[in-house]
């Protein structure tokens, strides 16, 4: 019977679930399934090939999540014969310094994730649970966890400093950057597809509910919007991006909000919500026919097009832009809107190619290439889980 691996990719409010066959020349896509934790009762979106299911699951949402992995995985096994399952891949988006790549899960790994709470506090708890869910059910299961912050240790220490007193960057205040699971592969497809352009100046912008870009030099990263936490960079569905900390400083001592509410809005209740008061999905706003909800996707481009342009600096040029994640990858308007912003640097679209969500959408006689690469971050999982694997049984 063939090893099975499984693959766990939380978001905020978001399963995300891979399945593996374990291959000697890497690990292949059985199938892909995603749970809403907001939906009641709770519905498995499984994807296998051409066949699209929505298997409804009798557990709830608990602290401990047992109940829920434990019927998810019993679905599975009924329908993928899981009992061949060799590991579990986790992604965690915080792994702070503590972490350059994907690690085997033991004790002592675990204590440190759970070090990262408080720095991603919408994702780091989920990976948690989930880590020690499958540890209950499944105590002998070999698991990994692939950060997503040690894509961007390869930057300098001038980027990731703030202009804070010297002990408090030893102390680990500085940029860690995140998404990097998502920009390692972009950052191989681009070499698949345009290995001259790979090997250059490359921005590639993560554009979904969370969202960052990332500055890529020969598919390493120099540089990136997000920084000490998940809230830095571009505005978000819900989360307001770069903010003056004399805003915060504000709202807690002239205003007198507690720090639960300051972080409450911050979080929830900022980017594209905050800002059109209609919706946190960009779709629902570029359907909108309100001033406020214009101006909300106005300001979301503005502020990808300058975070591009710094980033570019950064490189000291731009060879290459990679639109990536649900928004980059799906919605044309956003693409145009941002490219448009960026024709001082040569950025051209092919509009027919960008409506069509081409692969490569930039026209013959764009001075940079854009490409729109669908992200595939449980397939990076999968692989690293894999090599990890394999490597403790030659050991």
């Amino acid at each position: 019977m063939s090893e099975i691996l499984i693959t766990f990719n939380p978001g905020s409010s978001t399963i995300k679930l891979g399945l593996y066959r374990m291959a000697e020349d890497g690990p292949v896509r059985l199938g892909r399934g995603v749970i809403d934790l907001r939906r009641t009762p709770l519905l498995l979106h499984v994807v296998e090939g051409p066949t699209v299911a929505d298997i409804p699951l009798r557990a709830e949402v608990t602290e401990d999540l047992h109940e829920l992995i434990d019927e998810t995985l019993d679905w599975l096994s009924d329908h993928f014969a899981l009992q061949g399952i060799a590991a579990a891949g986790h992604r965690v988006v915080h792994g702070g310094d503590a972490f350059s790549g994907a690690t085997l899960i033991t004790d002592d790994t675990l204590a440190t994730i759970a070090r990262f709470v408080d720095l991603a506090p919408l994702h780091q708890p989920q990976s948690l649970r989930l880590i020690r869910a499958i540890r209950h059910l499944r105590p002998d299961l070999p698991q990994s966890a692939s950060f997503d912050t040690a894509f961007h240790r390869t930057q300098s220490d001038i980027v990731r400093r703030f202009a804070l007193p010297r002990e408090m960057f030893d102390a680990g205040i500085k940029r860690y950057g995140f998404h990097g699971l998502s920009y390692k592969f972009a950052a191989s497809r681009l070499r698949e597809l345009a290995p001259d352009l790979a090997a250059g100046r490359v921005v590639a912008a993560h554009l979904g509910s969370g969202a960052s870009l990332c500055a890529l030099e020969n598919g390493e990263s120099r540089d990136t919007s997000m920084g000490f936490s998940t809230l830095d960079g571009i505005p978000m569905a819900t989360r307001c991006g770069a903010l003056d900390p004399g805003v915060v400083i504000h709202l807690l001592k002239q205003q007198g909000q507690s720090l639960a509410s300051v972080e409450d809005i911050l979080y929830h209740r900022s980017g594209l919500l905050g800002v059109s008061g209609i919706s946190a999905d960009s779709r629902d706003l570029l359907g909108s026919d309100q001033p406020a909800a214009r101006e909300a996707i106005a300001l979301f481009t503005h502020r990808i097009a300058q975070e591009i342009a710094a980033l570019a600096t950064t490189l000291g040029g731009l060879d290459a832009v990679v639109f990536t994640a649900g928004i980059g990858e799906h919605q044309p308007s956003i693409r145009a809107a941002v490219c448009a912003r960026l024709a001082w640097l040569g950025v051209t679209l092919d509009d027919n190619a960008n409506s069509a969500s081409a692969t490569r959408i930039d026209a013959q006689d764009s001075k940079v290439g854009v490409f729109v690469i669908p992200t595939d971050e449980e397939q990076v999982i999968a692989t690293e889980a894999c090599a990890l694997l394999m490597s403790s049984r030659e050991a």
